[in-house]
This record gives C-alpha cells, sequence and structure tokens, in this order.
C-alpha cells in the first residue's frame, strides 16, 4: 500500500494574499478619487445661497387632551418671516419667526346650540433642516424641525356660561377645561411639512407648502393629581410665500 503525502506549495498562498491585498487597496483609492472628484465637482459648480422671505396662511388646530374632550378644528390666521441657508445643493436650514393662533373648539352632541372656542396665540420659532430637488425653475421641498413658542395671549369665546356649563351639561363631560387659566405659556414641539418652490427669476420665487405641528408641552398642569395628564397643542397649516435670494 503506497501513502501519499501532501506537499505544500511554496509561494502560491502568500501571493495570492499580496494580491487580493493590492486588490483591495486599488479599491479604496478608486472610491476616495471618486467622492474627491463629486466634492470638486459640488464645490465648483455650487454657491451657498442665503434667502429671505415672508409668509402667510391659515392655520387650523386642536387639542392632545388626555383624557379625552370632545373637539373639532378650529380655524386662524398664520404668517412670518423666514431666513434660509443652503450650502449643499439639495440640503439647508430654514429658521423662521412666526405668529400663529391655536387653540380647540368643543363639540355637544347633545346640545348643538352651544358653543366653546378657546384661541390661544403663540409667537414661534422654528429651526428646520430644509432638503428640495427638482429642475432651478421649480422644485419640491421637505421641511423637519424643532419648534419652540411662547402664549403672547388666550381669549375665549362662548355663547353660555362655561364656568358654570356642569350644571346644564350631563355629568359625564369634562367642563373644568373650560375655565382653566393657562399654566404653561412655554411651548416646545416638532414640526414637519412639505411644499412646493417656484422661481419668477433667478433670485425671486414663490413658496406653498403645508405644514403639521404637535406640541410636546402641556398648557395644563399634568402631575398625577391634575385632571389632565396631557394637554398639548397641534396644528395644520398652509401658507403661501415670497423669497428674494440675497446671494
Amino acid at each position: 500500500m503506497t501513502r501519499h503525502t501532501l506537499q505544500p506549495v511554496s509561494g502560491t498562498y502568500p501571493e495570492g494574499k499580496h494580491r487580493s491585498g493590492h486588490r483591495l487597496r486599488s479599491y479604496v483609492i478608486l472610491v476616495l478619487a471618486v467622492f474627491a472628484a463629486i466634492g470638486l465637482r459640488a464645490e465648483t459648480h455650487y454657491k451657498p445661497h442665503i434667502s429671505v422671505g415672508a409668509h402667510a396662511g391659515m392655520a387650523v388646530s386642536r387639542m392632545s387632551f388626555a383624557p379625552e374632550v370632545p373637539q373639532s378644528w378650529k380655524f386662524g390666521p398664520m404668517g412670518g418671516i423666514q431666513i434660509r441657508y443652503a450650502e449643499e445643493r439639495l440640503v439647508g436650514v430654514l429658521a423662521e419667526l412666526n405668529f400663529v393662533q391655536r387653540g380647540w373648539k368643543e363639540l355637544f352632541a347633545d346640545n348643538p346650540e352651544l358653543r366653546y372656542e378657546r384661541s390661544l396665540s403663540y409667537v414661534t420659532l422654528p429651526i428646520m433642516t430644509h432638503i428640495s430637488f427638482g429642475s432651478p425653475r421649480a422644485k419640491c421641498f421637505f421641511n423637519l424641525g424643532p419648534e419652540v413658542g411662547f402664549m403672547l395671549s388666550n381669549s375665549i369665546s362662548s355663547n353660555f356660561d362655561y364656568k358654570n356649563a356642569v350644571q346644564f351639561l350631563p355629568g359625564t363631560r369634562r367642563v373644568n377645561q373650560m375655565g382653566m387659566d393657562i399654566s404653561n405659556k412655554f411651548d416646545y414641539g416638532i414640526t414637519a411639512g412639505v411644499g412646493f418652490e417656484y422661481y419668477l427669476t433667478p433670485r425671486n420665487s414663490m413658496t406653498f407648502d403645508v405644514r403639521f405641528y404637535f406640541g410636546l408641552g402641556n398648557i395644563y398642569p399634568s402631575s398625577k393629581s391634575d385632571e389632565f395628564s396631557a394637554s398639548r397643542t397641534m396644528s395644520l397649516s398652509a401658507c403661501l410665500g415670497y423669497n428674494f435670494r440675497l446671494k
């Protein structure tokens, strides 16, 4: 019986390993070169843009109460000024200073003749990431970011004595929110929206956007002993705006 002994092939594995490492380094260098070329091209063909503008529109709002309160959307005005800085071709930063009227309108299914509406007027500062895409003439865009606000005033419009509503409304309905004082005028939350921008000239454009805001702060006390664990504002707005590019 003849035994066969496997002899190692000298030089084959080290050479293959060396070739694989060389190919990997070449691939990495190629990828880096491509990205560097793209970066140089973008830097060569695009300059940062700074635009200022103004916008105005309408907002519909309601409250996120826990426990829930029967309500519908309330209409109110909104408008403000903005500044937009775009460092890249598609991405920029958008900051605004706005006035917006939020609040809620209560529903009375068993007493449709009753009316109660509370208006909460805020000055707000959203700072959002601005992502746009399209042609030089027309672009679609998406905005997303945090927003802070401060309540300037609040008012109540009602056709009944809401402070004594418990006397003639069903006992199962919550009514204390109608007359409660606002305990927290500072608000913060998240805002997001989509829109369309049309350039009248290379420096002048018109915009239309739709935006949703969800507040994370409560207007009423929210400890375990309080009536509401949540009393947050939310709104949906639509605005028409004008922008002028400074740079």
